[in-house]
């Protein structure tokens, strides 16, 4: 449940066939956005999960959300948390891409996202997920050092092999092997174009969340051809201009030295930047 854009997706992926994950859907967003929809709904997307695999979910909404935190505590008291981190700025940078992908911003520049998000400050905004030593020692109060992992995506990038062995160990399944298989190469962000409309971004995101919510799960994962017609084919999204990135990096600076504190790790590659890429 790390923030979003700290490489999810990949670990979803791998860990597919080796835990129980929900069934036909990517991310259930329950314990932040549909617990009204309650556990029976919830419980519903495991029910066909093997019974000798941990189960697991992968859930961005969570990290800086209270009351994610405040119901999974209530339903889930002895679960395991695993919460993945990216370079701040990159990551915010990768977090303005995807909401424009999907529609979410509208047309406006990164300059101009940052200055709307400034402005509301509720859980999911760019700058909330982004206050890494605060969520997670949030995390661990709630639910002790011991049953909360913290990985850095540097490591994955590094060696994928190595990063992966850290999950398994703290959520006790064999070892897997990624090997030669594609997922070896590590951190996966998609989210590079514009959408030619904005608009119909926006209603394709809004329509592909009311087909989870009503269980048309097959439907949701399995138009990919039409969400990817809606999310892009615009203009490729550039890289932040160098004064932008480093203003953003002064403003992380503290934070980035209270986690380095909290972790005991050199976090200096994350202070120095130059690694935001279109």
């Amino acid at each position: 449940m790390g923030p979003p854009c700290t490489a999810a997706t990949w670990l979803r992926r791998v860990l597919d066939g080796h835990v129980g994950l929900p069934e036909g859907i990517s991310e259930t967003q329950f314990f932040s956005w549909y617990y009204r929809l309650g556990l029976d709904w919830y419980h519903a997307l495991f029910r066909n999960c093997p019974p000798d695999l941990p189960l697991v979910e992968v859930a961005t909404t969570y990290f800086d959300s209270s009351a994610a935190r405040v119901r999974i505590k209530h339903d889930i008291p002895r679960c395991r948390i695993i919460c993945t981190l990216h370079d701040p700025v990159a990551r915010l940078y990768s977090q303005y891409r995807q909401l424009r992908r999907e529609g979410l911003l509208g047309e406006v520049t990164l300059e101009g996202a940052i200055e709307s998000q400034r402005k509301w400050d509720g859980p999911g905004n760019m700058f909330s997920v982004s206050r890494y030593a605060e969520n997670i020692r949030t995390w661990q109060e709630k639910f002790g050092d011991d049953s909360v992992l913290v990985l850095i995506d540097d490591d994955l990038e590094e060696n994928p092999q190595a990063y992966l062995d850290q999950v398994t160990r703290f959520i006790g399944i064999p070892t897997i092997n990624v090997g030669s298989s594609p997922l070896a190469r590590g951190y996966i962000d998609e989210a590079s174009e514009a959408p030619k409309s904005h608009k119909l971004a926006r209603r394709a995101h809004n329509f592909r969340e009311w087909l989870r919510q009503r269980k048309y799960y097959f439907l949701s994962e399995r138009c990919d051809l039409l969400w990817n017609y809606c999310f892009g084919r615009g203009a490729s999204l550039p890289p932040p201009d160098s004064r932008v990135e480093a203003e953003l990096r002064e403003e992380f600076l503290p934070e980035i030295e209270a986690l380095e504190t909290l972790l005991k790790r050199d976090l200096t590659r994350w202070k120095r930047g130059g690694r935001v890429a279109a």
